[in-house]
């Protein structure tokens, strides 16, 4: 096989680095270091990239915690992100350079997060199938919920119900530059509430966050006589519209005020997009599901898709020695 050398990140390589995730067949802005590095604080950042003859070829979002390399703990997907030309024997050579540098560091395992299909720019399985070949152990599979808006999908008749309500109630639908509404005065209540928890970004984050990606984050909320009664947050990117936080008031089934808003996100803002995305209603790495909000959900004609969750041991580098006959 061809012979790539592996580097490790360092702030020099940032523009570098963002030029290759956003010509990338299988990344999104997440993977950006801007995005990355708003939590730095909290990873020992131990990215990677991979070189050909001095040209960048491949790089792997990722930390270190202890023997373990993860990619990336502080993210909601990742792996191996490649060029869009990428044939299976360069995924192959870059694969095997990775596993070999990472076990020749001490590192024994590398627990990747697979980009969901629905997200790639390109059709990019290289990474389920190298994932067999390596031996790697399936330790997490979650369900996301999945609608595509160019496909007209059919609500059921518990969401229908829910948008006539919206509508004969006067609910308005408004997109925000400013998300403190949402968050102090609907998400932050909820969450503490219900589950004594907090949102994953705080207010100043997300604040951080939107101002770097003003055209990938987005806030909706809707709004009774002028009241904001529910919102969502959404990631944007080039094939999807996911919600990365949904959030209503105590009235939003009366009101119907969560399905009106998201009636409007599918038929009319994001009507364009190849898919929606509603997200997991899993725990315990899709070993337990909540019936109630996958129920909601699927209720806007969204489809099952699955993200994987694969532990690789670096030893197994070997393996890729004689995969081609």
């Amino acid at each position: 096989m061809a012979s790539f050398t592996v580097k490790k990140y360092d702030s020099s390589q940032q523009s570098l680095w963002d030029t290759f995730v956003t010509q990338a067949k299988n990344a999104t802005f997440l993977l950006n270091r801007n995005f990355m590095e708003y939590h730095s604080d909290r990873f020992v950042d131990y990215s990677l990239l991979v070189y050909k003859n001095e040209k960048l070829v491949a790089v792997l979002p990722a930390n270190r915690v202890g023997d373990t390399l993860h990619s990336h703990q502080g993210l909601t997907y990742g792996g191996l992100v490649l060029a869009k030309n990428t044939r299976l024997e360069k995924t192959v050579a870059i694969t095997q350079a990775v596993l070999k540098y990472l076990h020749t560091d001490g590192i024994t395992h590398l627990d990747i997060k697979l980009l969901p299909a629905f997200y790639h720019k390109q059709q990019s399985d290289e990474l389920h199938y190298l994932a067999f070949l390596l031996d790697a152990v399936l330790v997490g599979r979650e369900s996301w919920a999945v609608a595509q808006p160019q496909q007209s999908p059919k609500l059921s008749s518990s969401r229908k119900e829910g948008v006539k309500r919206g509508q004969k109630n006067g609910l308005v639908v408004k997109e925000e530059e400013n998300l403190a509404t949402f968050w102090n005065d609907i998400l932050i209540p909820n969450l503490f509430a219900k589950h004594d928890a907090e949102p994953l970004h705080s207010l100043a984050e997300i604040t951080l966050l939107k101002d770097r990606f003003p055209k990938n984050i987005r806030q909706f909320n809707v709004y009774h006589n002028d009241t904001i009664v529910g919102g969502t947050t959404i990631f944007e990117t080039e094939t999807c519209a996911h919600c990365q936080y949904i959030s209503g008031n105590a009235d939003k089934n009366t009101l119907g005020s969560l399905d009106f808003l998201h009636n409007v996100l599918l038929n009319d803002i994001f009507k364009h997009k190849p898919y929606f995305d509603f997200g997991t209603s899993n725990e315990a790495k899709g070993k337990k599901i909540k019936k109630g909000l996958s129920f909601w959900k699927e209720g806007f004609g969204t489809h099952i898709v699955t993200q994987d969750f694969y532990r690789i041991a670096t030893a197994n580098y070997k393996k890729l020695d004689s995969v081609f006959v």
